[in-house]
């Protein structure tokens, strides 16, 4: 086992355990204003110091990560859902008018960044934490569509495949069958680094303003409001700030120790 999967899989846990104990847990109500202790330093009353409301800095740390990972997480869950089946029609169809209407929409996708995306969303439903899910859920589908297609293409040739179609069974049960168990540890290690990079498009979503909306806790948005005060407590920015690193490192740490881990040729070439 790499070192990559066991520090990525310790830090990821330990992010995956301050959010989920933020359910039963923090130490102050992270709505609870206080303003006789506001810009406190990290001390023995705020561990993490106080922001410009007096409001815990931990506590908010704690419920923010809920936040950045349910976001990330259903945005992820959505670009998979939508695009593995997509990737797999069009790889069964290669050349045909499917795939190219498939692959034609993927690159209109992409010529819009996941922002541009959001801002436009925002524009006709309003910001919020769902909109920011279904601005970075949209930007997932072509990269999961051109993965899977990619990596079921190579597979359409081999003998196996071909044995199951001279067995009588249809492009479509092919795919579920043989191609979809054969691209998911592909899957697998690209759904940890969408992970990843849908917690930095939340978190920039939330700096300019359209992701979850006050008094939900952000990441992004507690660098927003640190950004004038910076001079006076620095803690403001570097706390959420290192979150965000610390989460993001953990992830694609984690995505590297999985693909060398789950690709057999690599493991081929320790041996």
């Amino acid at each position: 086992m790499s070192r990559s999967l066991v520090l990525g899989g310790v830090l990821t846990g330990l992010v995956l355990m301050m959010a989920a104990l933020s359910f039963v847990w923090t130490p102050f109500d992270h709505t609870a204003m206080n303003i006789p202790t506001k810009l406190q330093a990290p001390g023995a009353e705020h561990w993490l110091g106080s922001d410009h409301f007096g409001r815990d800095i931990l506590s908010m740390i704690m419920v923010g990560a809920r936040t950045s990972i349910a976001v990330a997480l259903v945005a992820v869950g959505i670009g998979m859902g939508i695009g593995v089946p997509l990737g797999l029609a069009a790889a069964a169809k290669r050349g045909s008018w499917l795939d190219e209407v498939i692959m034609r929409a993927n690159d209109l996708v992409f010529a819009f960044p996941s922002l541009v995306i959001a801002i436009l969303i925002t524009a006709i439903l309003g910001a919020g934490a769902i909109n920011a899910i279904l601005a970075i859920g949209i930007f997932n589908i072509p990269v999961f569509a051109r993965v899977t297609r990619g990596a079921a293409l190579s597979l359409w040739q081999r003998d196996f495949i071909l044995a199951a179609r001279v067995a009588g069974k249809g492009r479509a049960r092919i795919s579920v069958e043989h191609i979809l168990p054969n691209v998911a540890n592909l899957l697998i290690v690209q759904g940890t680094i969408q992970f990843s990079l849908g917690i930095l498009a939340e978190a920039g979503l939330s700096y300019v303003g359209l992701g979850a909306q006050p008094p939900v806790p952000s990441w992004g948005r507690m660098l927003a409001d640190a950004q004038t005060m910076v001079s006076l407590a620095p803690h403001l920015a570097l706390v959420p700030g290192s979150a965000i690193i610390v989460t993001v490192l953990g992830l694609n740490l984690l995505g590297d120790g999985l693909r060398d881990w789950l690709d057999p040729k690599l493991q081929r070439g320790r041996t």
